[in-house]
């Protein structure tokens, strides 16, 4: 696996960004959340005038052996139509791209059936899904080296050279299974907070994903190292998105973080390199429960609460106009002196 230097973003210039910030026609901090992205985005790119260029979302999908044990209440098929459905135009993350001209690329990272010919579909199969977890590890160190080196690939060559923001989606009937496994392992936290209804477990459902998860993390208890981690319990999508996601911070992108699935693949790739995490913007938080747990675990604060739970990198394409918001009033919103408003005479 190659080696992802990420470099540590910029303090320079934070006095200079919050002068702007704070000089702008409004109360110091009366635009909340878009006051810090702001903040973020300039350290990111440098710049006191960041921009979002390009912007860019990969779907990859892949599927699970640790479906056989009845995890999701549909079958392994759906995969496959789904992907399908995406490369038509017809699914959820198609149409909030369109709405907010965000590019969408699909990706076959170990999708178990052999996907028809299309213009708009990256074929960078590994496997024909993974082994079930429960019984062995997903996939081998080997296996799981070339897709995180895949995934850093097409991060590089997919987005046209000018992306400098890129979100992540996945399609992978099983795959919250596989997010639960490495988010207990990461986090330490226990099952029954890692694990949800993925695609609508009834109760008992849900028990049975929490007993069959809870197996194969004691049969696996002494793994440990990141990798390892990732190539024991990890789908091919997943272990792709962690290269791309990876990748992309060594390119300096803003990182849009999607939900369950998203969140676990970044989990693994702050575990490989820690700096990661000063590039990533977390667009929402998903209904799956996992997914609080993670956003509780690294601190981080999500954009939107909607109630979604859908994956694809919804979450990401929903968010993005909000990080628009917050560069273009860094940009184009008056300052005190240029509006010929008077300040604050307090001295605060």
């Amino acid at each position: 696996m190659r080696k992802f230097l990420i470099p540590p973003v910029s303090s320079n210039i934070d006095v200079d960004l919050k002068k702007k910030i704070d000089g702008k026609t409004k109360p110091p901090g009366s635009l909340g959340r878009l006051e810090t992205l702001a903040l973020q985005c300039g350290r990111i790119q440098n710049s006191l005038n960041p921009e979002l260029v390009n912007p860019t979302i990969l779907v990859f999908a892949g599927d699970h052996g640790i479906t056989e044990e009845g995890v999701s209440p549909y079958p392994q098929e759906v995969t496959a139509q789904m992907v399908l459905n995406f490369l038509n135009g017809g699914a959820a993350i198609n149409v909030f791209c369109r709405q907010n001209n965000i590019s969408l690329h699909v990706v076959d990272a170990g999708v178990k059936t052999d996907l028809p010919g299309h213009a708009e579909l990256i074929k960078a199969k590994i496997g024909r899904g993974t082994k079930n977890f429960c019984k062995e590890p997903a996939m081998s160190l080997e296996e799981c080296e070339r897709s995180i080196d895949k995934g850093a690939e097409l991060s590089r060559t997919v987005p046209v050279s000018t992306c400098n923001v890129i979100g992540f989606g996945e399609m992978g009937i099983g795959n919250t299974s596989s997010a639960a496994a490495l988010t207990q392992r990461f986090t330490g936290l226990p099952v029954e907070n890692c694990v949800g209804k993925g695609t609508g477990l009834d109760d008992s459902g849900l028990a049975q994903k929490q007993n069959i998860i809870r197996q194969a993390l004691e049969k696996h208890a002494e793994i440990k190292e990141p990798q390892a981690v990732l190539s024991t319990f990890g789908g091919f999508e997943i272990a792709m998105m962690v290269g791309a996601m990876l990748e992309s911070a060594v390119l300096k992108r803003i990182i849009l973080i999607d939900g369950f699935i998203a969140a676990a693949a970044f989990l693994a790739a702050s575990r490989i390199v820690p700096e990661i995490q000063q590039y990533a913007v977390f667009t929402h938080q998903s209904d799956e429960q996992g997914h609080a747990e993670i956003l509780k675990y690294l601190q981080a604060e999500p954009l939107i609460l909607l109630g979604m739970r859908l994956g694809e990198g919804t979450g990401a394409a929903v968010a993005f106009p909000i990080l628009q918001s917050a560069v273009s009033f860094l940009k184009h919103m008056a300052s005190f002196e240029s509006a010929g408003v008077s300040g604050r005479t307090d001295d605060k």
